[in-house]
């Protein structure tokens, strides 16, 4: 299903974060201008999580989250679990430190990372569009703009 303009901006940070995740996960392949060692993935793990994943999981949380819940018991347990990832996510990566277990700690991260990212697009986002008016879509996206221009 092709994506609402309303959920382009999460959308589209979903490519760094997946980006992210492929980086930290075991035997990962080198990317371009991106660290190679442990110890700077770990860096940019948690620049990357203070930079941009705390504006991105607010957004979803205060922009697209009130509008969803409540519409239905499933998507109100996928809310559910999205959020107690949320949670996950940052308590793991600022937990990250130099030591012997580092390159488990960013493998477990950059799969919880993946499969969180693959949820919301795949199963919470095809739902959103189904089950938003396309007057609440259109506010979502009215409230995304107006955030990203305080950002910038």
């Amino acid at each position: 299903m092709k994506r609402h303009p309303a959920l382009i901006p999460l959308s589209q940070d979903h490519h760094q974060g997946l980006l992210l995740a492929q980086l930290i996960k075991k035997d990962a392949p080198d990317y371009n201008d991106l660290p190679k060692d442990l110890i700077g993935k770990m860096n940019y793990a948690k620049e990357v999580y203070n930079n941009e994943l705390i504006q991105h999981f607010r957004d979803e949380e205060e922009l697209v989250f009130p509008f969803l819940k409540g519409k239905n018991q499933e998507v109100d347990n996928l809310i559910s679990e999205i959020l107690n990832e949320h949670i996950l996510l940052k308590e793991k990566i600022l937990s990250l430190n130099k030591n012997s277990d580092l390159i488990h700690q960013l493998d477990e991260i950059g799969n919880l990372l993946n499969g969180h990212i693959r949820k919301e697009e795949r199963i919470l986002f095809e739902k959103a569009q189904l089950i938003l008016s396309e007057e609440e879509l259109l506010n979502i996206q009215n409230k995304f703009d107006e955030s990203r221009l305080k950002k910038t």
